[in-house]
């Protein structure tokens, strides 16, 4: 890993780009690295446009604005792709993670000539078919550890496991979910 990975995260609020951006967080913290996770506020409500971020190194940063040149985007809706420019200032060395039922081929045309590893991963999908409900949060945050190599899976898988238990401790239909679609959106994130 090099020595700061910073991460932008684009989602519509009340989709979980917040909390996966502070889960990530937590998970690298749970493994000795410095971390910031935050979100832009601005006037958001359910539906519209919010940015969250990361910022995750082996050593203090004293640095915290927002992150304008990321390593990696994590696009948790696919159709911001046609309202945000998520690519601004996205290193050509990094990738940007889509959720989205379409192949890394089929999207690149829509990302401003970006010349980066496209990924995709149907976060929808893995979430109903192992949660019930479309909560794509939980699938694009195993998407992006793998993408990325921020965090060994080994101990992401860990770590998540036991941060699921704490969160969800009355539920664990829930906790077995998620750890279903962690492990599968591991396996099923496709990179182009």
């Amino acid at each position: 890993m090099k020595d700061i990975v910073e991460i932008r995260w684009h989602g519509r609020g009340g989709q979980g780009a917040k909390t996966a951006s502070l889960l990530l967080a937590d998970a690298a913290f749970n493994t000795g690295k410095y971390v910031q996770g935050f979100p832009e506020y601005g006037p958001e409500r359910m539906g519209a446009p919010i940015t969250a971020y990361n910022r995750i190194s082996a050593e203090r940063s004293t640095v915290h604005s927002n992150i304008y040149e990321p390593d990696y985007v994590v696009v948790v809706d696919e159709t911001l792709l046609s309202a945000v420019d998520v690519t601004a200032g996205l290193k050509k060395e990094g990738a940007i993670v889509i959720n989205s039922s379409k192949s890394p081929a089929e999207l690149r045309p829509l990302l401003k000539g970006y010349k980066g590893k496209v990924c995709t991963i149907d976060a929808g999908k893995i979430s109903e078919e192992e949660l019930g409900k479309n909560f794509p949060n939980t699938p694009m945050l195993a998407a992006i550890v793998k993408v990325s190599g921020v965090i060994g899976l080994e101990e992401f898988i860990h770590d998540m496991e036991g941060s699921f238990r704490h969160k969800f401790a009355s539920k664990p239909q829930v906790i077995e979910g998620n750890m279903r679609a962690l492990k599968r959106s591991l396996e099923e994130v496709q990179v182009g």
